[in-house]
């Protein structure tokens, strides 16, 4: 191909419009990135071609070439040269994107190089050439190319391991970031003073790079979220960061005092002049600088500082503006409220004369914030609603987290600024519910209005009572303001106000006041009361007539009940309720006390559609389990068989119904509906079954009469996830043995038979879900159902509750046909797709987990390529980030490598047939178990992980499988570390076998587990 020919395809590749002849082009010029031996026709490129697009394709196909294929470290130092002298000389004429690209390629052969040789570690060196030399564009080139390595060796690449991304980031990060952090002071100083243009863009590149080291990512796990912006806002970023500092880093109290005034000082011009703050995002990185101060220093060390007061004025000053401006500011209010709150709960340990002058400035900030809310309201909701926080309860509780401890801080100005300011909106609110007019729109303000009310009181309720007063006023101040929301529910479903359910500004204040309850509740109700509440009930009974817990729990369940009956298309309301009734139900004393209310007894009567109408709207029918949750939480603490059953009745009547409804008929809608209805109905009754008593209650009630609607119900609608997943999930619920629920009498055979319908679903499920044709949305249509039977049979094979034995001994074949699904399930889902979802992660190797300690015969009886898929998968898992998944991989490993260790390495001739296929798949594949150890040495030595000790378990049973393995390893670690450290870290692998005998006993584990900490430490030491 011509180079002028192939200028013109990269500039329709990059240019055109016309998607096909994008499409052409892409297809002619991949071969550049897929094909190694173009990398030297990627040169020529770049050295003649004279297209912008030319160069980008050029270097965007040789970073995918570094990336994706192993090249040999002679080219990779060639490519690393030739950059360095390209940029040198061509750089500062490139285009920005060119030179950008080139730069990233230069970083990534850079990092991919990093433990291959000693000269890909000088670009740090080579950088500062760019710096020294005379010209801007190569000043700029040096910052960039700085800036990038950071971001490169803070993100990990699909081609590098995680555990090699790491070791190379703590490598770089040890004996690099702190010089390149130098380089950007030292060239913000030598810039600081021009005035030019183009020092302008040096300067934004300078503080760019002092933000990436010191946003650098230090635990290994964050994302680097720094901005993009330039200029200001990336200087107050970077003293966000330094505001930050430990106390640890600083020499002496005295230097860390005298960092905190020039810290003080800075801040104050800010707040005098002003100067920055018309921009939003200075603004709000200035808030967050403002917030970091009563994060690392104690109330006592500002008020110590020359000139607090002036200070602690101008930042209360600045805090009233920003709630005055809510609009503007409602984003960054929260890190102002987070400084006053921080600073009122240390006053009580504020020794000294020095005034703090809290109490000057805290109640006007208090007052403001409440009256910005109501200006909130008043000017109108944004339209969108995720922006308004009554609508979204993250927004809320960052808005309501702090403010509380400024109200308890001078409680009695406050409450009474509450009240006078709440009895107004209330009382023509009851008016309202007793007028009938035409136009209803002035009452969403009026609901905004009260729902912001009770919000903030509930918010009150919800911290400890302050220090600083006595625990009895402010009791009294708590029943004043409760009195009111108290009120407020007497009107909210009477006249006008009961025909009001579908709008929004009526569902956000019930749930405010279901807010408001929940805080009270965990404050003033039942067992898990935190005050004495005497005072409390005795101004209530003055008030209200309420004169104990009884009589209040009375009234939260009649509100409860309100809810669930009035409202059908509210899901978020419903779900509220439902939450904090099962709150109630499931305390212990709030339980027993529920139970003798009239209206819960009705509940538990007639929970029927007929009573509550949201059990039939389809947007609830998630929250139908949690309804049945709580029912069920009540049947059993009766401790009835009668009250159970007769309980079941609108159940059973379900049943009935569909059990009666013939084959040809079980694929309608209405089928369909009530069969998902019953699943979740039950899964909630499972769920509520917490001992052996009340679990044998359900089971004699399903089985056997119930259990064939279930295999019905999977057979007829496997295609259909809508019914699939809550069938199987209530099935994963009823095997899963918590609080050894399942617990069979001996003589008793419900263990097996249990297994037995597990089984049948399992295998019912299995074998039609992988003959279903393709889905777009293949983890709805298959993987779901996928990981929930595997969640199902782990459960049930860990349960202890069946002898799996007696399968095998009676010729049952429902054990090898579970597992047998099961692994043709598995097996059917690329491992990609497996490490990709979370919750099919976490099934799949719990599963194997579970396999590999309970029923290894299973599969040391696979074929080779199968097991050879399987142990992979567990390295795989070993490598991943998630401690949990990692220890039940090491977990199965252990296990493998213990009966290969038993059976094989000290047992006689192999002669179970499990023994010899184990012999037989690691003759094939003789590097699986060196491959493992060694997977496990570097994560133990080079990454963070916080699960040594069940890493160290297969570690053991690997080692002694084979002595020659473990040598070889430890020559092949030792050979990738400098040689002045080989003699210290050989002497390191002697201490870690030391008094480890040839046995996997549990007390010669703990021994090779204490000395693979000790290992671990000595061989990191620098």
């Amino acid at each position: 191909m011509e180079l002028a020919q192939l200028e013109a395809l990269c500039e329709r590749l990059y240019n055109s419009q016309d998607s096909v002849e994008r499409a052409h082009a892409e297809n002619t010029l991949k071969c550049f990135s897929m094909n190694t031996e173009y990398i030297s026709q990627c040169q020529y490129i770049l050295d003649h071609a004279l297209t912008p697009y030319a160069l980008m394709l050029a270097s965007s196909s040789l970073l995918k070439q570094v990336t994706e294929h192993s090249l040999a470290m002679k080219l990779r130092l060639d490519i690393w040269t030739y950059l360095i002298n390209y940029l040198a000389t061509r750089g500062p004429e490139l285009q920005p994107f060119v030179a950008a690209s080139l730069i990233q390629l230069l970083c990534r052969v850079t990092k991919f190089g990093w433990f291959d040789d000693d000269r890909f570690r000088d670009l740090v060196k080579e950088s500062m050439n760019f710096l020294s030399q005379a010209t801007p564009g190569h000043y700029a080139i040096g910052l960039k190319i700085l800036s990038q390595l950071i971001s490169e060796m803070n993100q990990a690449n699909a081609g590098m391991p995680a555990t090699n991304h790491r070791r190379v980031a703590c490598s770089f990060r040890d004996q690099y970031l702190f010089q390149i952090f130098q380089i950007s002071l030292t060239s913000l100083g030598q810039l600081k003073n021009d005035g030019k243009m183009v020092v302008n863009q040096l300067q934004e590149l300078a503080l760019a790079l002092s933000l990436k080291c010191l946003s650098f990512d230090f635990v290994g796990t964050s994302v680097d979220e720094s901005s993009d912006e330039f200029g200001t806002v990336q200087a107050l970023e970077c003293l966000v960061r330094l505001a930050s500092v430990r106390r640890s880093l600083f020499t002496n109290d005295a230097a860390r005092s005298k960092f905190l005034a020039h810290l003080m000082t800075g801040t104050k011009v800010i707040l005098q002049t002003g100067q920055g703050l018309a921009d939003h995002d200075n603004y709000h990185e200035f808030c967050r600088l403002l917030g970091r101060f009563r994060v690392n220093y104690q109330l006592s060390e500002l008020v110590n500082v020359e000139g607090y007061s002036d200070w602690i004025r101008l930042v209360a000053e600045f805090t009233l503006k920003s709630l005055q401006s809510w609009q503007w500011a409602s984003n960054s209010v929260y890190y102002l409220l987070g400084l006053w709150s921080r600073l009122v709960s240390s006053v009580p340990y504020l020794k000294g004369d020095a005034p703090s002058l809290l109490d000057e400035f805290v109640p006007k900030i208090t007052e403001s914030f409440i009256t910005s809310r109501f200006n909130s309201v008043q000017a109108g909701l944004p339209d969108d609603l995720s922006e308004n926080p009554l609508d979204n309860a993250e927004l809320l509780q960052d808005q309501l987290d702090c403010f509380p401890y400024l109200c308890r801080f001078q409680y009695e100005s406050s409450s009474l600024f509450i009240i006078n300011i709440m009895e107004p909106v209330l009382q023509i609110y009851t008016e309202r519910a007793r007028l009938h007019v035409p136009d209803n729109s002035d009452l969403i303000v009026i609901e905004d209005k009260l729902a912001w009310i009770v919000h903030i009181i509930a918010a009150i309720l919800k911290i400890k009572q302050c220090t600083g007063c006595s625990v009895e006023s402010q009791e009294v101040l708590d029943a004043e303001l409760s009195a009111r929301v108290l009120q407020l529910i007497n009107v909210t479903d009477s006249g006008i106000h009961s025909q009001r359910y579908g709008e929004i500004s009526k569902q956000r204040l019930d749930r405010a006041i279901l807010t408001f309850f929940q805080h009270f509740r965990k404050s003033y109700v039942g067992d898990q009361a935190i005050h004495s509440s005497k005072q409390l009930y005795s101004r209530l009974s003055e008030l209200l007539g309420l004169h104990d817990h009884l009589l209040l729990l009375n009234v939260i369940i009649g509100k409860i009940v309100t809810n669930l009956k009035c409202y059908t298309e509210s899901e978020e309301v419903i779900d509220h309720a439902l939450s904090l009734f099962l709150e109630l139900a499931s305390g212990y004393m709030t339980g027993k006390l529920l139970l003798k209310l009239d209206t819960v007894k009705f509940i538990v009567a007639n929970h029927t559609k007929e009573h509550f109408p949201f059990l039939e709207a389809k947007r609830c029918t998630r929250s139908r389990t949690t309804f049945y949750y709580t029912i069920g939480w009540l049947i059993f603490m009766e401790d009835s068989p009668v009250k159970f059953k007769s309980s079941m009745d609108p159940l059973q009547q379900v049943f009935l119904s569909l059990e009666s409804t013939p084959d040809a008929v079980f694929r309608t809608d209405a089928v369909r509906y009530a069969l998902v209805g019953l699943m979740r109905d039950l899964r909630g009754i499972a769920m509520a079954t917490n001992s052996r008593r009340t679990y044998g209650f359900l089971f004699d009630w399903l089985y056997p009469a119930h259990m064939p609607l279930l295999l019905k119900g999977i057979s007829h609608w496997t295609d259909t996830p809508e019914v699939t997943t809550p069938l199987l999930k209530f099935m994963a619920e009823f095997v899963l043995n918590k609080a050894q629920r399942l617990t069979f009498d001996s003589s008793s055979p419900n263990g097996i038979l249990l297994f037995r319908e597990v089984s049948k679903l399992i295998v019912a499920y299995g074998s039609r879900v992988l003959s279903l044709p393709s889905a777009a949305d293949i983890y709805t249509y298959k993987y779901k159902g996928i990981w929930i039977c595997l969640t199902i049979l782990s459960r049930a094979l860990s349960g202890n509750y069946v002898n799996f034995g007696v399968f095998e001994l009676y010729g049952d074949r429902a054990l090898s046909d579970a597992l047998d699904a099961a692994l043709k399930m598995t097996l059917s889902i690329p491992m990609s797709d497996i490490l990709a979802y979370r919750k099919l992660t976490r099934a799949y190797f719990a599963f194997l987990e579970v396999l590999f300690n309970s029923h290894i015969t299973f599969v040391l009886n696979l074929d080779t390529n199968t097991f050879m898929h399987m142990v992979g998968s567990l390295e795989s898992g070993l490598k991943g980030l998630d401690t949990s998944i990692s220890s039940q991989c090491a977990s199965a490993v252990d296990n493998l490598a213990a009966f290969y260790f038993n059976n094989i390495t000290m047992g006689e001739a192999p002669n179970l047939p499990a023994s010899v296929n184990l012999a037989r798949h690691i003759g094939e594949c003789p590097n699986l178990f060196p491959e493992i150890l060694k997977t496990l040495f570097e994560i133990i030595l080079f990454e963070d992980c916080g699960n040594q000790w069940s890493l160290s378990r297969p570690m053991l049973s690997l080692i002694l499988i084979n002595e020659q393995i473990f040598s070889d390893l430890k020559a092949q670690i030792l050979s990738s570390q400098p040689m002045d450290q080989h003699q210290r870290l050989s002497s390191c692998f002697d201490k870690l076998m030391a008094d480890v005998t040839l046995s996997i006993d549990s007390k010669n584990r703990d021994k090779f587990t204490q000395n693979l900490t000790i290992f671990r430490h000595e061989f990191r030491a620098k």
